[in-house]
């Protein structure tokens, strides 16, 4: 794709922008991937054929194949950027086209090269892939899962069974698809087989009702049943019985990756609210003058950004600290869905009926955006899940915290943003963090870094506060994790609590690092007024330390602050974002260039 003119300096916003911009303005109704065009399909619950055409004429598919397979998927901050830009404009367009990356995954992790070869050229061709893991009696239950695969006496297996609530499993041309292949059950008695559906004999699959559902109602929610399909043993993914490990590190990339479906939409739904209440007048001033819905918006502002440092370092996580990946996409996949429901929850406190109504502000796109994300936290392990995988960690994270042993290079080569990041290693990944959090480890020395700059600039004095007083917390939470260490099977609800506040933790010294690792450069950046004295950070360590039960932690000054500042980014026609994004607000030439 030809440059265009960008704001943003970081490569995955450079990026990312450069395809928003070849978008087109999502205002102009005659865009075809207009907020207008995804009502109306939305409305006729119609599959948004016409976006996602469009992403496939700017090649956004080829960031689905990584970049050693033929792809241009080079490191998945860079996919972050580019699905939250996408999900920004619509979270049925984001989860119908997206969905092709999650089916291939799991090749990604464990293929040979013959298969992840095939299955790049099927995605380079524009094929639709799913990934088939639910069962209609079974959930998220996958060791429970009844689709078998039998041996066919010619090295080969004969698949039966019906997976069900499967994005794509219709439009789709290949599937991903966890099958029993030894009876006697147990996490070795399951594989993965890349199902190729145009060469399987008819009658030998059929497709299942679409499943009308009350958010992303145009995408391809559906089923698949098999009977004795024949699928060659080429078909394996991996080894044979290693499934359901195969599944659950692809999920850590998929978890991970599910934060820019919900940053794309917190995005869209703040920059209805900043609008709302800039135009809104009440009593004689705007809602952004009125105290109590000024520190509404003020504090979803501040929760946006929070989330948007916590997805930043998971992402690149990814290729700095594979083997901690069980722990930042669970933290993530819990923290910025459930985190975005909250924001969207406030900003429909600050519309009022106009959240709810269709064709009055804004055409009705944030009653949209609403039904939209509240999948979201569905997706690839809900929230108990995802808490349950940290509970099952407590020992190894507390005997870490307490020996200081933790790995913290792999967590600050994550905050640099500067720094380069290596390919990903999928052999380095692994089920369970052996030698605690990075980011954790990480965090007595940015403190550190901010003492010293309170030390030579006042202004950072709140910020510092606000960080000694989590250092004391992250103490306290370790205490608690101590009492549940032995928790396997009878996971207690106080257990979930702790998972949760650690979780926070994690937020937090993530924060902390995103800040101290690049605050020189940003702080003469676009975004310079966010950076100056620390103000975002501030701002979201006192978010964080109130959901984390310190109520006198927070800090309305930072806070609105902060909204000042988002207010002067959006009304310049930029994101409300950490680093500098410029929204397509001016029509562009209809260009087919691949972006690149």
């Amino acid at each position: 794709m030809t440059d265009l003119e960008t704001e943003a300096v970081h490569a995955p916003y450079r990026l990312a922008e450069q395809l928003e911009l070849r978008l087109g303005p999502a205002e102009d109704p005659a865009n075809p991937f207009s907020f207008r065009a995804c009502l109306d399909l939305d409305e006729r619950e119609e599959f948004p054929a016409g976006p996602c055409a469009r992403l496939e004429e700017l090649g956004v598919h080829a960031y689905y194949v990584p970049a050693e397979h033929g792809g241009r998927l080079e490191n998945y901050e860079q996919l972050l950027q580019v699905m939250r830009t996408v999900a920004r404009r619509d979270l049925t367009v984001a989860i119908g086209h997206g969905k092709t990356y999650l089916g291939g995954v799991c090749v990604w992790v464990a293929g040979d090269q013959e298969q992840a070869d095939r299955l790049a050229e099927a995605i380079h061709a524009g094929l639709p892939v799913s990934l088939g893991l639910t069962e209609r009696a079974h959930g998220s239950d996958l060791l429970a899962g009844e689709v078998r695969a039998e041996p066919d006496g010619d090295g080969g297996w004969l698949v039966s069974g019906e997976k069900w609530l499967i994005n794509n499993a219709t439009r789709g041309s290949l599937i991903s698809l966890l099958t029993r292949t030894d009876p006697a059950g147990g996490p070795r008695a399951f594989s993965i087989l890349l199902v190729d559906k145009r060469k399987l004999p008819q009658g030998s699959y059929r497709h299942l009702d679409k499943v009308h559902t009350h958010g992303i109602r145009g995408a391809d929610i559906s089923g698949i049943a098999f009977d004795r399909a024949p699928v060659p043993a080429s078909a394996v993914v991996g080894d044979v019985g290693g499934g359901l490990e195969t599944v659950l590190k692809a999920l850590q990339l998929t978890r991970t990756m599910c934060a820019a479906l919900s940053l794309g939409a917190a995005d869209h739904a703040l920059a209805l609210g900043l609008e709302y209440a800039g135009q809104r007048r009440l009593y004689g001033r705007t809602l952004a003058e009125l105290p109590k819905s000024r520190r509404e918006l003020a504090e979803s502002t501040v929760d946006v950004l929070t989330h948007e440092a916590l997805a930043l370092v998971a992402s690149r996580a990814v290729h700095t600290a594979p083997q901690e990946l069980s722990l930042s996409a669970a933290v993530t996949k819990y923290l910025v869905p459930t985190g975005t429901e909250a924001v969207i929850g406030q900003l429909t406190r600050l519309l009022g009926a106009r959240a709810f109504l269709k064709g009055v502000h804004a055409d009705g796109r944030f009653q949209k955006v609403d039904r939209d994300h509240r999948i979201v936290g569905l997706f690839d392990g809900n929230t108990l899940v995802n808490l349950n995988s940290l509970v099952g960690q407590f020992r190894s994270l507390t005997r870490a915290y307490r020996r200081g042993s933790g790995q913290p290079a792999g967590a600050v080569a994550a905050f640099t943003l500067a720094e380069p990041l290596p390919p990903l290693a999928p052999e380095r990944m692994s089920l369970v963090a052996r030698h605690g959090s990075g980011v954790l480890a990480s965090l007595p020395d940015s403190v550190a870094a901010l003492r010293a700059a309170a030390e030579e600039d006042p202004a950072h004095k709140p910020a510092l506060a606000a960080a000694e007083t989590l250092l004391a917390v992250v103490a306290e939470v370790h205490e608690e994790m101590e009492r549940h260490q032995n928790a396997v099977t009878e996971v207690s609800p106080a257990a979930f609590e702790t998972a949760r506040r650690w979780s926070l933790c994690f937020a937090a010294a993530s924060c902390l690092g995103v800040w101290a690792y690049n605050r020189e450069s940003a702080e003469r950046g676009g975004t310079a007024e966010l950076w100056q004295g620390a103000l975002w950070l501030r701002a979201s360590l006192a978010r964080l330390l109130v959901r984390l039960g310190v109520p006198e932690g927070a800090d309305p000054e930072a806070y609105d602050g902060v909204l000042t500042a988002a207010l002067d980014l959006h009304g310049d026609g930029r994101l409300v974002s950490l680093l500098p994004f410029r929204r397509a607000t001016t029509v562009f030439p209809n260009h087919t260039e691949e972006a690149s």
